[in-house]
């Protein structure tokens, strides 16, 4: 027998799925599938119902995976978080992630028990409740994957209210279970409970992520690695301190990546590459299983039952909360808000969250769990797929003229030079100019560019052409930043 022992045969597998699912993120890239659909697709066909005819029914560990995976997702999303984009949309971020999650989660549930009166008014809100976060890992893959970007900061605000609204999601789907099983308890009690929760989780995220800056900046580890190893127990630590405490673990891990990701400390970067590679992995893992843990043949019985839901919430839920949550700011067109009502992606995280109800044992959860992957998969192949058609229908579409890079150059602990890589597109400001033409900033260096696969140091009178490469060095972040901003500008 050539695989003779079970460890062989699960390593096997595991590889042979890990490899399947890198080669699906290719081919969706290709054909312009989000990553998220080939990869479950790949668990799909090895589950049960599948080719591979794996059998695998364990709700609980793919919960319990699926919260490590989300976790790792939430802090490295807030790590790559820029300040300075979300500062001008925080407050359209946090309303949707907040009141547009609960007029969505309210809509539904009540969509959903007036049409199918076999679900009660509270089985149908915890339906609401899975299905009403949009998904970070699917938005940021979606969106830092392409050489297109969204007018009037849209797309911060995406970004910002996916990486933050899995925190009321997961909420409201605790509470609404807690209702489903106890139903003498009062709604009512449950507002106060959300301000704990949430006070509690940007209590612990805030204090922790000082924390983390102070013990990276103060350890002296003789291997670097270790520090990435260290950032991992302290993230680890900051959620499940949360969660102990109360809170919600899920706010505390995102705002701790925000918070660490804007501070200066030493191998910034590296710890940065680390947790994007790692992040990666965790999604994979985490979209195998939930593809395995569906079975197609418990699909297809609702399938047109959740095509009625999935557009319900795609053309009516998701455009109502953005309209009422986003009401008094004025800056906002008509057409931005159609925009940010078609960037409501689904994804893995009420797949994930569909697996609560599985594991509380509440009647019904089956179908919860098959209605929220039905419509999950349905928002992102046709929400994700025409995302950038719709926006320059709209024509709220903006060409980068960059794709701007940063990496790491670690030489002390108080003061570590920034480079980033900054790609040049046609339509940039400096296409076409000498670099002594430019406005170089004091204490920054254009040190190396690439073209047509060659590199070469420049010097005052090289000129700069499309799609060339150019490595910059600096002291600070803020100057790459600007500068590499000043260079890309229509």
């Amino acid at each position: 027998m050539l695989f003779g022992d079970t460890t062989s045969l699960i390593i096997l597998i595991a590889s042979v799925l890990l490899f399947a699912g890198v080669l699906a993120s290719k081919l969706s890239s290709r054909f312009g599938i989000p990553l998220l659909l080939g990869f479950i697709l790949v668990g799909m066909l090895a589950g049960t119902d599948g080719v591979g005819h794996i059998y695998f029914d364990d709700a609980g560990l793919t919960q319990f995976i699926g919260v490590i995976a989300l976790s790792f997702v939430l802090f490295s999303g807030g790590m790559e978080t820029r300040m300075k984009d979300i500062k001008p949309v925080w407050r359209e971020g946090l309303i949707l992630a907040t009141l547009g999650v609960a007029i969505t989660a309210v809509a539904v549930g009540v969509f959903i028990h007036l049409i199918y009166p076999q679900f009660s008014l509270t089985h149908g809100l915890l339906l609401g409740a899975v299905v009403s976060s949009t998904d970070a890992a699917a938005t940021f893959s979606l969106f830092r994957t392409r050489a297109s970007t969204l007018k009037n900061n849209l797309r911060p605000i995406l970004e910002l209210e996916s990486g933050s609204n899995d925190p009321m999601a997961y909420f409201l789907t605790i509470s609404c279970l807690s209702l489903v099983s106890n139903p003498e308890q009062s709604f009512w009690v449950l507002i106060p409970n959300f301000f704990k929760d949430m006070a509690i989780g940007v209590a612990v995220g805030f204090a922790m992520a000082k924390a983390m800056v102070f013990v990276v900046r103060r350890i002296n580890i003789d291997v670097d690695g270790l520090y990435s190893v260290l950032m991992i127990a302290m993230m680890m630590f900051t959620y499940a301190m949360c969660q102990s405490l109360g809170g919600n673990g899920f706010m505390a891990v995102y705002l701790a990546g925000i918070v660490v990701g804007n501070s200066r400390f030493s191998r910034r970067q590296g710890i940065i590459r680390f947790y994007g590679s790692v992040t990666w992995l965790m999604q994979i893992v985490m979209f195998l299983l939930l593809g395995l843990l569906c079975y197609p043949t418990r699909i297809a019985p609702i399938a047109g039952s959740g095509l009625l839901v999935a557009a319900f919430l795609i053309f009516v839920a998701r455009p109502l909360s953005v309209f009422v949550s986003t009401a008094f700011f004025k800056r906002l067109t008509v057409k931005d808000r159609l925009m940010l009502s078609w960037g409501g992606l689904r994804g893995a995280s009420p797949i994930l969250f569909a697996t609560y109800p599985i594991v509380a044992g509440v009647a019904g959860a089956d179908t919860i769990f098959n209605f929220v992957f039905f419509i999950s998969c349905m928002s992102v192949l046709l929400q994700g797929t025409s995302l950038m058609w719709v926006a320059d229908k709209l024509k709220l579409l903006m060409p980068t003229t960059s794709v701007v890079r940063s990496m790491a150059i670690e030489l002390s602990e108080s003061e570590n030079p920034i480079a980033t890589e900054v790609d040049i597109r046609p339509g940039a400001f400096c296409v076409g100019q000498t670099l002594s033409s430019l406005d170089v900033p004091v204490n920054l260096l254009v040190m190396l560019i690439e073209r047509d696969g060659e590199s070469f140091i420049p010097n005052g009178g090289t000129t700069i052409m499309a799609w060339d490469k150019l490595y910059i060095i600096s002291d600070l972040i803020e100057k790459t930043d600007s500068f590499a901003d000043y260079l890309t500008s229509n």
